[in-house]
């Protein structure tokens, strides 16, 4: 087994965006302990100097100039293309369509499928100049998976996500690219802070979820630096639900 010491150094270069958040935090710490360096962007720079990384780039990924800036200062600071990319930027919306305003639908679709739209065509034209392999992880919901109420908004951008994970890796499998996604179910993340805070609202939720409980953004971190890595080599175009359940079976009611 090729030790880190012994890969080329672009190979071990990384790109982790959202990185502020508690999915994205996690990402970071866990591919730099394997060895890897690691870009951290977000959009904004005092807050991302926070972050633990080899490189802080404030940058906003959902327009196309922002995610092209992503790259060019990861060439810059870490001198290459990142040939893994961890995208974490995200954002939701609960509430039911009719109630849902034409700012917050836009909003919902920008940061989150704009966002992983334009951000997967930077990285790809920075892998394809050098004709490097690679490999991406997106992250969808499992609102997008299964008919949850008052989400239509988040379901649709996170919907979208999924399909561009799947066209993707078919057109550029070919060119040694994978690309992949996680689904999560709720999530103990700072954006789910003020919603998990009551006694009662944590133990509802975690009721829903076969496995119990709500999980930590650790264990999604885990499941996306298993898809960035080599031992998920044969794994391209799939969605993998880190979600205890909730998607494909029902809690034993008591």
């Amino acid at each position: 087994m090729t030790s880190p010491e012994t890969v080329p150094t672009t190979a071990r270069i990384a790109l982790v965006t959202g990185a502020r958040g508690g999915i994205g935090r996690e990402v970071v710490a866990r591919l730099r302990a394997s060895g890897h360096l690691v870009a951290a962007v977000g959009r904004d720079a005092d807050t991302l100097a926070a972050v633990p990384a080899d490189a802080h780039i404030a940058a906003d990924t959902t327009t196309l100039d922002g995610a092209a800036a992503a790259i060019a200062g990861c060439k810059e600071q870490l001198g290459g293309p990142p040939s893994l990319l961890a995208h974490c930027v995200g954002s939701t919306l609960i509430a039911p369509l009719h109630r849902s305003t034409l700012v917050q639908i836009r909003e919902v679709l920008r940061i989150n499928l704009d966002s992983a739209l334009f951000m997967l065509q930077a990285w790809i034209e920075g892998l394809r100049e050098g004709r490097q392999p690679g490999s991406a992880v997106l992250v969808s919901s499992v609102v997008a998976r299964i008919g949850v109420a008052n989400h239509e908004a988040i379901a649709a951008a996170k919907g979208g996500i999924e399909a561009l994970a799947r066209s993707a890796a078919a057109t550029y499998a070919p060119a040694g690219l994978r690309i992949n996604v996680v689904a999560p179910g709720l999530t103990e993340t700072p954006m789910t802070a003020a919603m998990l805070r009551a006694d009662a609202m944590r133990e509802g939720a975690g009721k829903q979820y076969p496995l119990g409980g709500v999980q930590t953004a650790a264990q999604v971190a885990d499941s996306m630096v298993w898809l960035l890595s080599d031992n998920a080599a044969r794994i391209t175009g799939q969605v993998i639900a880190v979600d205890g359940g909730f998607t494909t079976v029902r809690p034993l009611v008591r």
